[in-house]
């Protein structure tokens, strides 16, 4: 395949334009794990080779505890790619984490249920370690971009995910909140688990759409839909600026990350 490419971005809620890149081509893959989302747009933005995702398929038909992570991940790896960036909406668990801040998340609590989280379930068994579930040098180049950009951003975030496609119940949100977890979302897990299986980097642009159901508001589509339509330019910008300072080598330990995880 000569479609390689080297930064996938997944894109979630508010963020499916391809339009970012040049020079596009559309490939379809087929994995051992069975089809992605959607086709994958490859293309140039600025001297780096991308390929764009749209982790929820045309239309955004697939919901949450239906994506086909594995397929998704194991494409982008097909491709080449080495670093992944997946901005995705979320709510805020904390009164400072305001509608229209941008999250680099550090942290997740899994509350998901019935996901293949692994690539290993036959012939070895693989106990990947998430102690630190995203990559220190993607988040400090998001960090470092979105600062210089004077975009509300948060350094650390712990971020709880669900099973979805329901929103929480207030008596939920009231026990995520005090778990001292920041964010809550229903798609970053398996997602960013198989990427450090794969060895590619990920980190995860976590766009705070609402409070939640905790601050007695109850949470609708509309929330998510109209906060992401204010943010969708400014994410675009940092993606663009964040590629465009990512380095040709990797020297962190992602890329190293199956050493001491296989038996």
């Amino acid at each position: 395949m000569n479609a390689n490419a080297e930064i996938g971005i997944i894109g979630g809620t508010g963020v499916y334009d391809p339009n970012l890149l040049k020079d596009t081509q559309e490939i379809k893959i087929t994995t051992p794990y069975g089809n992605p989302s959607d086709t994958i747009i490859t293309g140039t933005l600025g001297q780096k080779k991308v390929a764009f995702l749209n982790r929820h398929g045309p239309g955004h038909k697939i919901p949450p505890h239906m994506v086909n992570y594995r397929a998704n991940i194991h494409a982008l790896k097909q491709l080449g790619v080495t670093r992944i960036l997946a901005p995705t909406a979320v709510g805020s668990l904390v009164e400072e984490y305001r509608p229209s801040d941008l999250v680099i998340l550090d942290q997740f609590i899994d509350r998901t249920s019935a996901r293949t989280s692994t690539f290993y379930e036959k012939g070895q068994v693989c106990h990947i370690s998430v102690a630190d579930p995203f990559c220190e040098h993607l988040r400090t180049l998001l960090i470092e971009t979105a600062k210089k950009l004077n975009y509300p951003v948060h350094d650390k975030g712990t971020q709880v995910c669900i099973n979805g496609p329901r929103f929480s119940t207030r008596a939920e949100s009231l026990i995520f909140k005090s778990w001292s977890a920041h964010t809550i979302n229903m798609t970053l897990v398996p997602e960013c688990v198989l990427a450090k299986e794969k060895e590619i980097c990920y980190a995860s642009i976590a766009m705070v759409t609402d409070y939640d159901c905790w601050k007695e508001h109850n949470v609708t589509i509309d929330d998510v839909i109209n906060t992401m339509k204010q943010n969708e330019e400014k994410v675009k910008t940092l993606l663009t600026k964040t590629i465009e300072s990512i380095p040709k080598e990797r020297t962190c330990t992602c890329k190293d990350a199956l050493k001491s995880a296989l038996i």
